[in-house]
């Protein structure tokens, strides 16, 4: 990469959309722009209606674009849910150059070996992530480049989803007049924010709590072992609220934001709030001991059925600890109750830039490390400065950069 690049996240969660402006100065990351909008389209994690999807985009986009005062025309863009899967495979390939030195064509070469997987019809490749190389037999190499051998190999992860979920993401960006630079797994991305090296190595869940859905990821060895999704999130404690004090569902969001506790034990009697409840005109006034009754529940559940997820993943007995991010883990008390009912070590991790020091910027953050750190193939990326650019119009635009990507996915992760 060049000295200054500037790149662009784009995640699309069930409640939020929210872009993000990275430059990278030397090596160093500054978030210079952020643009957020509320999410219509999305349910759970998945698009539902492409049309407001399309719009909420847009409005996320412009808000960054009036924040820094630049045009938005690439963007990176985070994939999750329920359909993505990975699978081990196995690629091994003849060193071609005379002197028998690795070079950039022997590990695509060995990559694109890796790739060729039989895959049902209806699902695709969209990443892959290289675990070790091998060069003659020896392992654990990370990069292999510049070394002597004859023999070159690699173990990695290959990630996929249903192309009718990647295919409706893709055509969300681009009718939003975007080009994908590329699409980036987020339980990777977020690992990548939140995660040490060695809580990588030793055993990790890193448990995403959004709006709309919890996504686990298990980190064991280094790399990424496992990952699931389970459909229960934030939305489902604002609707609980929402039932319990009898109000609208926009209220009850403002009041789990305001005066929310995770913990009955760590409320406030005394803190007193007014509710105008459906069908009336009059307000009733609630303590935040109420409402940590109502709340309580729901997040002990939530944290329940990751505990069984892991289990039932196969990996309980290999987990060291737990780390939470995502807006849902906001909540003041939510870590002790973790603990608690996770029975293990538990942290919240948090982006340390300003001005997006919160859990829900975890994803779009460990997205432009995520393509700092790995993706070396481009020059500038995402922006145009300074002065504010005219966005491709349609799709139609944006496909030669889909097709690009495609070619080039397997170098951006060397």
């Amino acid at each position: 990469m060049s000295n200054n690049d500037l790149i662009v996240s784009l995640d699309i969660g069930t409640s939020k959309i929210r872009v993000i402006i990275g430059e990278i100065s030397n090596g160093a990351i500054n978030i210079i722009g952020v643009g957020s909008a509320d999410s219509d389209g999305i349910r759970k994690g998945a698009i539902v209606d492409i049309d407001q999807t399309v719009q909420s985009i847009r409005n996320a986009v412009d808000h960054a674009e009036r924040m820094v005062g630049i045009g938005i025309s690439e963007v990176y863009v985070g994939i999750s849910g329920n359909h993505i899967a990975l699978q081990s495979n196995h690629g091994v390939v003849a060193v071609s150059n005379e002197d028998r030195e690795i070079g950039e064509e022997d590990i695509e070469r060995v990559l694109q070996a890796a790739k060729v997987v039989a895959l049902p019809p209806e699902r695709e490749i969209i990443g892959l992530v290289p675990k070790q190389f091998l060069v003659d037999g020896l392992a654990d190499i990370q990069d292999p480049r510049g070394m002597i051998g004859v023999r070159l190999e690699v173990e990695c992860t290959i990630i996929t989803g249903t192309k009718a979920a990647v295919h409706n993401l893709m055509r969300c960006v681009e009718k939003a007049g975007l080009r994908i630079s590329g699409i980036i797994l987020m339980s990777l991305a977020s690992g990548m924010m939140a995660l040490t090296k060695d809580e990588k190595q030793m055993g990790t869940v890193l448990a995403d709590i959004g709006a709309g859905s919890t996504t686990l990821a298990i980190f064991e060895g280094g790399s990424l072992a496992a990952v699931s999704t389970l459909p229960i999130g934030g939305d489902y404690v604002t609707s609980d609220i929402c039932y319990g004090l009898k109000t609208q569902t926009e209220h009850a969001e403002k009041i789990k934001l305001k005066y929310g506790c995770a913990r009955t034990e760590d409320a406030s009697e005394e803190q007193k709030f007014k509710v105008m409840r459906v069908g009336s005109n009059m307000e009733k006034e609630f303590s935040q001991l109420d409402l940590a009754n109502i709340i309580e529940p729901r997040m002990q559940e939530i944290f329940q059925m990751v505990r069984q997820e892991v289990k039932r993943l196969g990996y309980h007995d290999k987990i060291n600890g737990y780390v939470l991010t995502g807006g849902s883990v906001s909540l003041p008390s939510v870590l002790p109750l973790a603990q608690y009912e996770l029975e293990s070590s538990v942290r919240i991790a948090v982006p340390d830039y300003i001005g997006v020091r919160d859990p829900s910027f975890s994803s779009g953050v460990g997205m432009i490390q995520y393509v700092t750190k790995y993706v070396r193939t481009r020059g500038a990326v995402g922006t145009k400065r300074p002065s504010k650019t005219t966005k491709s119009s349609g799709s139609t635009a944006s496909k030669p950069g889909i097709v690009e990507w495609f070619k080039n996915m397997f170098k951006e992760f060397i």
